[in-house]
């Protein structure tokens, strides 16, 4: 009995000291855990360029609050083109042709551009369908010199870093054979940059916030009839998403803050010696199934 109270202390000692190393390496494994949660080259640290549609607004409206929208809206009567069936095979035939020739072109040139061109273009992004006809839509326009640097610099600079640090070896190594890097001239030669924001929220008549249903979607949408608006008059772009930006470029642009940067796109002609990789695209039975 004597030799079991001596030695209590040992045992006590010895568990206590099992149960450190354990903790210890529990604490460990759940620092690697968020250390690799927190990789800087992660790529998706944007908060702009995350769908806010599932968040709600704060508690500051009434779940029936009015939302902008006549409580009865009119309807009018409605009657659409209706081709022939040879008609409607050649129409869908020749805009396909067209959508086709579409290239991502990174070189452009100076060479003016008729605004009122850019002004038609936007216009028919602005067609596009959204959540409850909310168009949370804002196409900022840059055709100031000055401002194109601004925003050249403010890019590149992020871009370096995404490049070195947030993109990974994979991502980076991945866009090596189409030859892309941070450096983004075309930002200053296009005659036309277009920045595209979704309003993630608008306001009432009361100041209130107002629910933009599916912004990101809506907004997407409106950016794809935008691309093919621009294929439709003769002009080209590159899609930019550049990560990390869109907090400086809001203010730059004297946004609000309820508008997130979503897409910039440089707008103009290719110069003459323009360059596209040579790629193809995925024939129709990879990317349609027929039930």
């Amino acid at each position: 009995m004597a030799l079991f109270s001596s030695l209590t202390p040992v045992f006590i000692a010895i568990i206590c000291v099992l149960i450190g190393v354990i903790m210890k390496k529990t604490n460990r494994e759940k620092e690697k855990r968020d250390t690799k949660s927190k990789h800087p080259s992660r790529p998706w640290v944007d908060e702009d360029l995350k769908d806010g549609t599932d968040h709600p607004l704060e508690e500051e409206e009434g779940e029936e609050e009015w939302q902008g929208l006549e409580e009865n809206v009119a309807h009018v009567p409605f009657t659409g083109e209706r081709y022939s069936e040879a008609e409607m095979i050649k129409r869908s035939q020749t805009f396909y042709e067209l959508l086709n020739k579409r290239r991502s072109v990174r070189f452009l040139s100076d060479e003016p551009v008729p605004r009122e061109v850019i002004d038609n273009v936007i216009r028919t992004a602005g067609t596009s369908p959204s959540g409850a006809h909310t168009e949370p839509w804002t196409f900022v326009v840059v055709q100031d010199p000055n401002l194109k640097h601004k925003i050249r610099e403010i890019v590149e600079e992020e871009e370096e870093i995404n490049y070195k640090k947030r993109m990974g070896d994979r991502w980076v190594n991945d866009l090596k054979r189409l030859r892309t890097n941070w450096i983004k001239e075309y930002l200053d030669t296009a005659p036309y940059l277009i920045l595209i924001f979704k309003q993630v929220y608008g306001r009432l008549p009361n100041g209130k916030k107002k629910t933009h249903y599916y912004n990101e979607i809506s907004v997407s949408i409106a950016c794809g009839i935008l691309l093919a608006a621009l294929q439709n008059a003769g002009l080209y772009t590159v899609t930019s998403t550049p990560l990390n930006c869109g907090p400086q470029l809001r203010v730059l642009l004297q946004r609000p803050a309820n508008e997130k940067l979503l897409l910039l796109l440089p707008v103009g002609y290719p110069k003459k010696d323009a360059t596209v990789p040579a790629l193809t695209r995925k024939p129709l039975e990879d990317i349609m199934v027929v039930m």
